[in-house]
């Protein structure tokens, strides 16, 4: 009898704990979430800030409608390069910039948004997603209390803009350029003053002359930016970007605190992002670069060998340096050259291979 009442007091106690379980999931799963993102970006700037609220707006119908996001651009909720503090405290649970804007908390993030000669956009991805490159970016970004994720990518970019001709390296020396990143002390080295602007501020700074050069993205943006305005030269190629990785980074406690569903919903939707942004400028890219040179008298010049050649050699320098002062970025640049080496061998056969036989 004993033996009877104990074993069915432990079926009630078993199914009242699996009642409790059951009630938790369905309570999380029709919980709601509404959320904060901050850019970098003028609000609805065309490709990057877009992005930013597609995305969202991604994600808000991917969840039912369980999680909603609220976009703000730079400046509207915390100036364009708070939104990492901002995003790591919690006063918005994700943030949306590019990885090189932080460099001052950790110089190892210029390595998960653009190398100069580094990885294309194609290459990049699949050492983030395939070759260990996306484990590397969250140890980096754990300290923050933050969990970055990529979500988009600019593709090659061009040089930039720039107020008189380049001819050498002479016409570098003491020009100042808005150029973030390892690109910036590449010019340094190479005798010009790199200067660190949002968006936001590169064509007023360009017309005013406050600054001699910049480089943005590329055709469509550098067009909706309106600086074939303020200069004529457009030089290419993007040596210093050539596939400069975006990134939305979110808030580690607010994430832990989504359902396992919607975690994985967030995460999708960047990937999702990630390609769409890449598609997206390859779409317009070549319809903003015909505009500018037949309705905007633009001028598209090549950098001039010596001056491409002296650029990847400094990089080289600067990236050398980099590692030998930072273990963690020499554990990151370890891991990104050696897939880059791999990567470089395959796409001689495939992408280049190929574009110079369409040309025959």
């Amino acid at each position: 009898m004993k033996r009877r009442d104990f074993v069915k007091s432990m079926g009630v106690a078993a199914l009242a704990s699996s009642s409790l379980s059951v009630s938790s999931q369905s309570m999380a799963a029709k919980a709601e979430f509404n959320w904060k993102m901050v850019t970098t970006w003028p609000k609805n700037f065309p490709v990057l800030g877009t992005n930013a609220n597609r995305l969202a707006k991604t994600i808000e119908q991917m969840s039912g409608g369980r999680i909603r996001i609220k976009v703000y651009g730079a400046n509207e909720l915390v100036p364009a390069f708070e939104a990492f503090d901002a995003t790591s405290r919690g006063t918005a649970e994700m943030g949306h910039g590019a990885p090189y804007y932080w460099k001052g908390k950790n110089e190892a993030t210029q390595f998960f948004s653009a190398l100069p000669f580094g990885m294309t956009a194609q290459e990049v991805n699949g050492w983030l997603y395939h070759g260990g490159g996306m484990a590397l970016w969250e140890e980096l970004y754990d300290s923050f209390n933050l969990i970055p994720m990529a979500s988009g990518n600019t593709g090659v970019q061009m040089a930039g803009w720039f107020r008189k001709d380049i001819h050498s390296l002479d016409d570098l020396k003491g020009l100042k350029m808005r150029i973030p990143g390892l690109g910036g002390e590449v010019l340094k080295r190479a005798g010009g003053t790199p200067v660190s602007l949002p968006g936001g501020e590169v064509f007023t700074s360009l017309q005013s002359g406050a600054i001699d050069a910049t480089e943005w993205i590329g055709p469509y943006n550098d067009m909706a930016f309106g600086l074939y305005k303020a200069a004529k030269n457009y030089y290419y190629p993007g040596w210093h970007e050539p596939g400069a990785t975006l990134e939305t980074f979110v808030n580690k406690d607010a994430f832990a605190g989504l359902p396992v569903d919607l975690q994985l919903i967030v995460k999708e939707a960047c990937k999702a992002a990630n390609m769409d942004m890449l598609s997206e400028f390859m779409a317009k890219n070549n319809q903003a670069l015909e505009s500018l040179v037949t309705k905007h008298g633009v001028q598209v010049k090549p950098l001039p060998d010596d001056v491409l050649k002296t650029m990847h050699r400094l990089s080289n320098e600067v990236v050398q340096e980099l590692i030998d002062r930072d273990p963690f970025s020499q554990k990151v640049y370890a891991s990104y050259n050696s897939f880059q080496q791999q990567a470089m061998r395959w796409s001689d056969l495939s992408e280049y291979a190929y574009m110079r036989a369409r040309k025959i």
